[in-house]
This record gives C-alpha cells, structure tokens and sequence, in this order.
C-alpha cells in the first residue's frame, strides 16, 4: 500500500483495537507499535500482562483493566476519555480481542456513540491454525471455547456433527483430553482433525490424521498437555437433510444450561437455519424459567 494510503495512528479522540502477538513478540506489527506509543490510555484484559509487552517496547503508559467480569462498568470511563480528545488503545492478553476476548460491548458503545474504531490486524490464533493446518479454508465456523461441563460440551459438538464447514475451537491445556474424548464420541474418532499447540512459541506442534490418532499422538507426546490448543475439524460431508431436522427447542434447551443465552441462540441458529433474534427471546425465556 502507498504511504499515502496508510490510516493515520495519531488522530485523537479514537478507538483503536490492538492484536498482539500469541507468542513471538516479533509479530507485533509496526502499526502496532505506533498506535500503542501514540495512545493516551491502554486498555488491557490484564495490565499485568500487557505491562510486559508494553515494557519490552520500553513504553510507559496509563493502563485500565477490562475483562469480562467490569466491561460494562469500564465502558463509560473509555467513551469519557475518548469524548476528551484521547486515543484509547485496546489489547488482550494475546492476539486480536473480541475474538474469544473481552471488548465486544465497548466497541458496540464506542460506535453507538459515534466515535471511530480502527482495527490494527496482527496475530490471531485462529487463523495462524488454520493457514497451516491444510483443512479446507474457503468455510470454517469459529465455536471458540466450546462450555467446560461435558454434557454442554457434548450438546455443542452434536450441534455441529454435519456441519459441512471446517469447525475451529479454542480449549485449555487442563480439557484439552477431555475435549478430545467427546469429539471422538460425538464425531466419530475417523473425522479429519488437526491440533495447534503452543502456535508461534518454542514449542510450537501441530497434530494431523484423524481424531483418534491425533488424540494418540497427543497423549504420547510428554509435553501434551501444555499450551494453548486450537483444534480443527474437517467438516461433514454428508448431504443436508440426510436425517430428520434437528429440534431446536429441545437444542436450546440443552445449550442454555452451559451457555449464555446469546451464544446458545448462535449456535441454534447455525444448525437450524432460524433467526437468531428470535431464538435469543426463546433462550431467555429458558433461561429465566
């Protein structure tokens, strides 16, 4: 792209959302670093974490948390400073937030308000996996971390067993097998399926074949069960319609258990092909009863 083309990094009074890297600290793009040397405040899942990128950059700058558990209650300090004139910068722990991280409700706010929000792109987890896992591309269905209970796991995984598109999944290294065993007794240990471990770190290890043989070599592997995992899997390749529709009340009903309601509705909607504000209403109803 010319320079004439680039986004200017030092207009105030913006939201800029941050990636960061997921492991090699050498993927913080350029942009990145300028937005985050120009920004007025940071904001950070944890400031503690994000302390040490910003040190490493020999950046001293003023943080504030926000995570899941205080966004709503941080969102009107951000949009104040941003009424002020300031650039706010927000990052996660690693990678591009909103994508299975904090900040979706500020991003909706910031725009409702009417201030601009620049994506600054870099690492995401998801998609490093993917481009080297050699699974088909040209469709894929982001679950993220799917609930930690095996029976809301499991629902999950039944809703997408013919899914014709690549299934991408986010899990933690202490379910990771657990995970694993569920996929196996839902898709069938014969779907294709890759594992990303420790992507872009020292350690970095993918692992391919079908289910039960990744879950082998997974479980053989003395260092298995540490990292962050991103799991792949080949989509159905079963026509649409090969049985009965799925019951989506029922569905719903199992995933609200598990689930929030508006991922709960998500999901019912992808499998089912209805709309999602409706399942949503439906959800909470489930919900509150």
């Amino acid at each position: 792209m010319p320079s004439s083309e680039r986004t200017p990094v030092s207009v105030g009074g913006q939201l800029y959302v941050v990636a960061t890297p997921i492991g090699n600290l050498e993927d913080l793009t350029e942009r990145a670093r300028q937005v985050l040397a120009k920004a007025d405040l940071v904001a950070a899942e944890d400031t503690r974490h994000s302390g040490r990128l910003l040190n490493h950059l020999g950046l001293n700058k003023q943080m504030l948390a926000l995570h899941d558990h205080n966004e709503r209650a941080r969102v009107n300090q951000i949009l104040e400073a941003l009424s002020q004139g300031q650039s706010v910068a927000l990052v996660s722990d690693a990678g591009t937030p909103l994508i299975s991280d904090p900040g979706y409700i500020l991003v909706r706010e910031a725009r409702a308000a009417g201030y601009q929000v620049s994506p600054v792109p870099g690492a995401c987890a998801l998609v490093a996996a993917l481009s080297a896992a050699g699974l088909p591309t040209d469709q894929f269905l982001f679950a993220g971390f799917l609930p930690a209970k095996r029976a809301g796991r499991k629902a999950a995984l039944e809703s997408f067993k013919r899914q014709p598109a690549t299934l991408v999944f986010y899990e933690s290294p202490h379910r990771i097998c657990d995970f694993m065993e569920d996929l196996i007794e839902v898709l069938g240990p014969e779907r294709e399926c890759v594992l990303g471990r420790e992507l872009t770190k020292t350690f970095e290890t993918f692992y391919a074949g079908t289910a039960a043989k990744v879950f082998a070599d997974l479980q053989a592997d003395p260092h298995g069960s540490k990292g962050e995992f991103v799991v792949m899997v080949r989509g159905s390749d079963e026509a649409p319609g090969a049985e009965a529709a799925v019951d989506a009340d029922k569905l719903l009903a199992m995933l609200v258990k598990e689930l929030p309601v508006k991922k709960a509705a998500r999901i019912v909607s992808d499998v089912c092909g209805l709309g999602k504000n409706e399942l949503y209403q439906r959800a909470l109803v489930l919900k509150g009863g």
